[in-house]
């Protein structure tokens, strides 16, 4: 008889059980997924990052700064501090957790460079003053107090006879505009008035003083940035009084584009132009940094030129070549002077817009020139 009275019980509390489970009462609320995920990163100098982090459902937060052979981290909190020690563009890998096994991904890149890192923003790559095989004809090092008489300003827009330069530039150009600073010369653009136009810079050029045919060239500067802003480090042929351009012939050891629209900031181009039985021709080539830009830090900017070809290399290594051997290219074996200058506005880079900020400076230090003897 006991176990009668238990039956009917253990019989209704199991009925139960099943009823409640196929109503779905008691089933457990299921984890939300983060969401609305923000990441806040800082640079605050000598190569820290801060990272400040939000997201709804969040319960914890995994990171991954982007060494070499790092991983992701769960931090304490919400927050985070990280130093880099070399230079180089890093991709911030954040996860917003609300299990083990539910987030969100977020990336941010940061680059680390001379400035970022604090270090001194001169340093960056350089060349030796000497090479196997050549001789060291020709050098500039901007270090003493006055600029050296291997050097002529071309002043004003260009007007009467190539006004806006060629190019429709929009700067006018000064004397005042280049300094010497700290063993470097100087070329500052600026947004002020001068001779109907609004923008002022400096152009150097060393014609009727060096010139040269063949050789290995290297400048070694720190670029403007920001739209519109042209800097430029090339040579004209010598003879151009005589026979004009582009029969004169022209080497861009290196020009710039500002802005930050396809890595313009960080890419540099090499280019020679010349005349093709009587029509215009050129040929150019181009090369980017792995990361930054071209105001960085110095980089080394260099041709090497010789009786076969005409080689273009940022920080030594090649990245475009020309055979200056057919007869139609007999303007690249005529001597050829030096030109510096930082344009504004023009055919190619455009204009300036809300983005670009002045001053901007294009900072030389040093130009040599090597020959074999």
């Amino acid at each position: 008889m006991k176990s009668l009275k238990i039956f009917p019980f253990a019989f209704f509390a199991s009925f139960l059980l099943m009823a409640c489970g196929d109503s779905g009462i008691g089933d457990p609320v299921p984890t939300p997924l983060p969401s609305n995920l923000t990441v806040k990163l800082t640079t605050v100098g000598d190569g820290i990052v801060t990272l400040d982090l939000n997201a709804t459902n969040a319960v914890f937060y995994k990171v991954n700064f982007g060494d070499p052979g790092s991983t992701l981290q769960r931090i304490n909190g919400s927050s985070a501090n990280h130093q880099y020690k070399e230079k180089g563009e890093f991709t911030v890998v954040v996860q917003a957790h609300s299990t083990e096994d539910k987030f969100v991904v977020q990336t941010e890149k940061v680059i680390m460079n001379n400035a970022t890192l604090g270090l001194d923003p001169n340093t960056g790559y350089t060349t030796p003053e000497s090479y196997p095989d050549y001789n060291l004809v020709w050098q500039d090092e901007f270090n003493e107090p006055a600029l050296s008489d291997d050097w002529t300003f071309q002043l004003g827009d260009g007007c009467p006879d190539l006004c806006g330069w060629g190019n429709e530039e929009l700067e006018y150009y000064k004397k005042e505009n280049t300094t010497l600073e700290d063993g470097f010369l100087v070329i500052t653009a600026k947004a002020e008035n001068a001779g109907n136009k609004s923008y002022t810079s400096s152009r150097l050029i060393t014609k009727g003083k060096k010139a040269f045919t063949y050789g290995r060239v290297d400048i070694r500067a720190v670029m403007p940035k920001g739209q519109g802003i042209w800097p430029a480090l090339w040579m004209l042929g010598e003879n151009i009084d005589e026979v004009g351009w582009p029969r004169c012939g022209e080497i861009d050891i290196m020009e710039m584009i500002g802005g930050s629209q396809n890595n313009n900031d960080g890419t540099v181009h090499g280019t020679v132009h010349w005349d093709n039985a009587g029509s215009y021709a050129n040929y150019g080539g181009k090369t980017e940094l792995a990361y930054g830009t071209l105001s960085d830090e110095p980089h080394v900017y260099s041709i090497i030129w010789d009786e076969q070809k005409i080689r273009w290399l940022l920080d030594d290594v090649e990245y475009h070549v020309i055979d200056i051997t057919p007869a139609n290219l007999e303007e690249f074996h005529r001597p050829h002077y030096f030109i510096m200058n930082v344009a504004v506005g023009g055919r190619w880079p455009g204009r300036p817009d809300g983005t670009t900020t002045f001053p901007q400076q294009m900072r030389v230090d040093y130009i040599r020139v090597f020959q074999k003897p």
